[in-house]
């Protein structure tokens, strides 16, 4: 298992956290997601065998957030 943390752009509240964390509970691979509207953030566990950094990104994206690249 890897983990990671995301900045993310747009979530504003508690139900923008819900709409990653549900896109990103959809995804094979991922075995953890937690986010917070205050800190901007998502933090992610998931199966690199599985699915990488890019498609976790590409995937907030398709929700119609931003990932801040660091």
């Amino acid at each position: 298992m890897e983990s990671a943390t995301l900045t993310v752009n747009g979530m504003k509240c508690g139900g923008c956290e819900n709409i990653v964390i549900a896109k990103l509970e959809s995804l094979d691979g991922v075995k953890s997601v937690s986010a917070s509207s205050a800190d901007k953030a998502v933090k992610v566990e998931f199966d690199a065998g599985k699915t990488n950094l890019q498609g976790i990104a590409q995937a907030i994206k398709e929700a119609g957030y931003s990932v801040i690249e660091d």
